[in-house]
């Protein structure tokens, strides 16, 4: 992963730069400029509109009670194109407008779903919650920290699992629950 990251921040913006002084000279450098330009807000005007649509797929799938896991990949996906976008560069640009196409789209989500999957598999994701609890009274505790108000994978206040009960006692008043929920489901095709 820090091979990856390594090349993606040195060695991609070097290639752009080459790209973009190799354009510079065979085109001039107003062109060259001015592509940059149109395609940074065209990119970003295309992934504004597809981001709305997605942003209205989740809405109506949670409004419908289905599970929006397609239009929160097409989502995050939308939103790395607008990103790459906005970077001056050709290949950035080209990785942009890639995902921003449907075919392409699709094509890298099946890759990402394989990808969650084996993950998921070999134990490299995992799924859980913990109730921490902070604020005034007895037992309270920051947030962040472990103490005696913070429980976790599914052990709730009222010692039964999966269900939870309000704080009841004396020193119970105003203190402030946070959930944390993380859950990871695939679906094999």
């Amino acid at each position: 992963m820090l091979l990856a990251l390594l090349l993606l921040f040195t060695v991609l913006p070097v290639l752009e730069l080459w790209l973009l002084l190799a354009l510079g000279g065979a085109w001039g450098v107003g062109p060259t400029i001015g592509l940059v330009l149109v395609t940074g807000v065209l990119g970003a005007a295309l992934a504004r509109w597809q981001g709305f649509r997605a942003l209205w797929r989740i809405r109506s799938e949670l409004t419908s009670g289905r599970s929006p896991t397609d239009a929160l990949l097409d989502g995050a996906l939308i939103l790395v194109a607008g990103a790459v976008l906005v970077t001056p560069g050709v290949i950035t640009d080209a990785i942009g407008f890639a995902l921003l196409a449907p075919m392409t789209r699709s094509g890298v989500k099946q890759l990402l779903r394989w990808w969650f999957a084996r993950a998921v598999r070999q134990g490299g994701a995992h799924a859980g919650f913990r109730f921490t609890t902070f604020g005034a009274g007895p037992g309270g505790v920051g947030p962040g920290s472990k103490g005696p108000g913070s429980r976790d994978r599914g052990e709730t206040p009222g010692g039964e699992p999966g269900r939870f009960q309000r704080p009841t006692g004396p020193g119970d008043a105003g203190r402030i629950i946070d959930v944390e929920v993380t859950d990871v489901r695939t679906r094999d095709h």
